[in-house]
């Protein structure tokens, strides 16, 4: 199917041709005419899916189609919700691109900015307006923006709304709409949480599901690593060492881990940048393009900013941090793979995160292949067992014996070069004592025995833990 036999009009098909959009997605064939015709959606699709342009075109369509009486003031008629300043941001980015034949006008609302051009751009008149929840609230407290006219509301990514606590937030802006509207609501997981809120919101909804819930996108190549605590940084470092990874997003579960990620391969000299909620709104906009244009080759992030990321190619993602969340492990790799690009998700596990591992493949009913060749083989626990070999739809081979293959390369090279340096360093330290101040002609005096020597790690390692 083509874009033109959805009943698009001219001037946004003539965008979305520059945009090079030849077909739609799936999510797009199906939720396009719903919206055309009035009716309420939930949309449940993965991240990369074109869930974006699936309610962007057909908003952007219905109000080209009513046109504003000369001299009338514009009213904001489309509210679209997003959980970051990111996606909004990136939302408001594909409304333009998509409707720049139109005179349709629109604006972001978001946090960690000032206020004062986002106040200037209401007061011009918007027809479309995309917020962050928190703004928006605080705009409508201070009388600055009117929801009386909304006739489209687009809660999106709903999942995430639930996971940061917006919910109250969402409600007191739903109380300041019309209750006559049509509703659109869009989320890449549907926890029972998620299908309530959707039967209190929705009326008569056409569903549109491209993908389960607990489905991982399967032109992804995901591999595992067992390995400590401690060690992570250095896989991770040792990793990016192969040039073939041009681009990776790695994940961590707190901010301050981001930064000691982040820090840590900028030590190493790869360009790295962390991106969380603490950094400010121009900081974190900086760093995102830094890594689009590729000035940056690593990117750090936690779950909740890296909401609006949507880099089409993008080589490989990694889990420093398993979630806790197996849905979210979902979320994270499907930030590669996209717009038909092959990809990699790579994911580390410390003894701590083997639960979470359960869960993530108890969901995806997927077991994830394991690189057991490098350098930093988890010595804490005991990794699980692997059950049976995954099999691919017809029976045959394992549907991630590729990706295994691929990761034990990885791993056997990140393993010579981790002997090569303990090589170069035990060559130095001989060179050291034979350089050492013996008196002439007396024997150099003996090594320790090996038992006092394993006696000493012993104790190092015993107070670590």
């Amino acid at each position: 199917m083509k874009f033109n036999e959805l009943n698009i009009v001219p001037p946004i098909l003539k965008a979305l041709a520059q945009e090079n959009y030849a077909s739609p997605t799936p999510i797009q064939e199906q939720a396009i005419p719903a919206v055309l015709a009035g009716r309420d959606v939930f949309g449940c699709a993965q991240t990369g899916t074109g869930k974006t342009a699936a309610f962007s075109v057909p908003i952007l369509q219905l109000l080209h189609g009513q046109p504003r009486k000369q001299g009338e003031r514009r009213r904001i008629r489309a509210l679209v919700l997003s959980p970051t300043r990111e996606l909004a941001i990136q939302i408001e980015e594909s409304m333009r691109a998509y409707g720049r034949f139109t005179e349709l006008k629109h604006a972001s609302i978001v946090g960690g900015v000032s206020q004062k051009p986002q106040e200037q751009a209401l007061e011009r008149g918007v027809d479309i307006l995309i917020a962050t929840p928190g703004r928006l609230i605080d705009l409508i407290n201070q009388k600055v923006v009117d929801l009386r006219h909304i006739q489209i509301f687009v809660l999106d990514e709903a999942d995430r709304m639930l996971d940061m606590g917006f919910i109250n937030d969402v409600k007191k802006i739903i109380a300041a709409i019309p209750a006559k509207r049509q509703t659109l609501f869009f989320s890449a997981t549907v926890p029972p949480e998620i299908s309530k809120l959707a039967n209190s919101l929705l009326v008569d909804p056409v569903s549109v599901e491209v993908t389960p819930v607990s489905s991982t996108v399967d032109r992804i190549e995901q591999s595992l690593y067992f390995v400590d605590k401690e060690n992570k940084q250095k896989l991770l470092t040792d990793l990016l060492q192969d040039r073939s990874i041009a681009s990776a997003l790695v994940f961590t579960r707190t901010k301050h881990g981001a930064d000691r990620v982040a820090k840590g391969l900028t030590r190493s000299n790869i360009a790295a940048q962390a991106i969380h909620g603490d950094k400010s709104q121009n900081a974190r906009q900086a760093a995102l393009n830094n890594f689009k244009n590729g000035t940056t080759r690593v990117l750090v992030a936690t779950d909740i900013a890296a909401r609006g990321i949507d880099i089409e190619e993008l080589s490989h993602v990694v889990n420093f941090n398993l979630p806790n969340i197996p849905e979210t492990y979902v979320h994270r790799i499907g930030r590669t793979g996209r717009a038909g690009h092959s990809g990699v998700a790579i994911s580390f596990c410390e003894a701590e995160e083997i639960p979470y591992l359960k869960d993530i493949e108890k969901l995806t009913k997927k077991t994830i292949p394991v690189v057991k060749d490098h350098p930093y083989p988890m010595t804490g626990a005991t990794p699980p067992t692997k059950a049976e070999p995954q099999r691919g739809p017809q029976g045959g081979a394992p549907r991630g014996g590729q990706s295994q293959q691929r990761g034990q390369q990885r791993g056997q090279q990140s393993q010579q070069r981790g002997q090569q340096a303990q090589q170069q360093r035990q060559g130095q330290q001989r060179q050291g004592q034979a350089r050492g101040s013996q008196p002439q002609g007396q024997p150099a005096p003996r090594k320790q025995p090996a038992a006092a020597s394993g006696a000493v790690r012993q104790g190092h390692n015993s107070g670590r833990k």
